[in-house]
């Protein structure tokens, strides 16, 4: 049996505001996430992404509820060895300069390496931002300061990393690159938990989704689950014969439609036909889902 790097089992959370009003933002919320797995957190502004996260990570207590790291309470400090977090907004020193940040959590987080100024120059790197290594972080934008902070998180080799937003600020060429980032921490064993809006982006990097809206937790599937059986698949392939289903866009490229019950029948008399697939993705969108869950609610 897989263990769990993230257990939570109905956990609640109430407000109060300055005339002492109690409100609640959490409605006996539970999920799991194993260790390996990339978990998408998805929900409007509001929803309780960030409390939920919060309360993940020591910053805020639960008003009810458990809530585990690797199968100790949040309250454990031990539970949050081997734990990198990044919030939407960083608030990192700004009177130091990347490098120092980065060498200094290396230090904080115990990390072994041959040598740690060249590993962490090496993270600067990876986020395009080694060209600014001794500067002070004060005169860096929004981005800059993300990508600081997210390369400090993957300098310290971490079993579980947990990003707020982590693409918020950043231009597309820093968004793929973050997203290649975390796609090879991911491959490599790292347990990624992230909420993040940006749909498109989520549906390239997570496992598992959970659907967030209100305060209660909607749905938790796997992408295959989500995804996959809903609605038709969308087939390009390259090839020479024509087979029925399939239209030709130009050239020797070819697109078609099928059910996913059919899918591999179909797969198989493309294959005899001598076509090559090149892609074959759901027609049904992971914004589809999200906005089809916030309706029904």
């Amino acid at each position: 049996m897989m263990s769990q790097a993230i257990f939570l089992e109905n956990i609640e959370k109430y407000y109060r505001n300055s005339r002492f009003k109690s409100s609640q933002v959490l409605h006996g919320i539970s999920f799991s996430v194993a260790e390996g797995e990339a978990f998408g957190f998805i929900g409007q502004n509001g929803a309780g992404k960030s409390s939920t996260i919060k309360i993940l990570v020591g910053v805020s207590k639960p008003s009810a509820g458990l809530a585990q790291l690797h199968g100790l309470s949040v309250d454990d400090f031990r539970a949050r060895q081997g734990l990198a977090y990044v919030p939407e907004n960083p608030s990192l020193y700004d009177y130091l300069t990347p490098l120092e940040i980065l060498e200094m959590g290396v230090h904080m987080h115990r990390v072994v390496v041959p040598d740690v100024r060249k590993h962490c120059l090496e993270w600067l790197s990876r986020f395009r931002i080694d060209h600014v290594a001794t500067k002070r972080i004060r005169q860096f934008s929004k981005g800059m300061v993300q990508r600081t902070a997210l390369a400090h998180a993957l300098a310290c080799k971490p079993r579980l990393l947990i990003l707020d937003e982590p693409l918020s600020g950043l231009d597309p060429v820093g968004r793929k690159e973050t997203v290649d980032c975390l796609q090879e921490y991911h491959r490599t064993g790292g347990t990624l938990f992230f909420s993040s809006h940006v749909l498109h982006d989520v549906e390239r990097l997570a496992d598992k989704y959970a659907l967030i809206h209100q305060g209660v937790l909607r749905t938790v599937q796997s992408r295959e689950a989500l995804l996959g059986m809903n609605g038709r698949l969308a087939i390009r392939t390259y090839g020479e014969a024509f087979v029925e289903g399939m239209s030709r866009q130009s050239g020797n490229d070819w697109y078609g439609e099928v059910e996913p019950n059919a899918l591999w029948p179909f797969l198989n008399m493309l294959q005899q036909a001598g076509h090559q697939v090149i892609e074959v993705k759901s027609l049904f969108s992971l914004e589809q889902v999200f906005l089809q869950y916030i309706q029904a609610s």
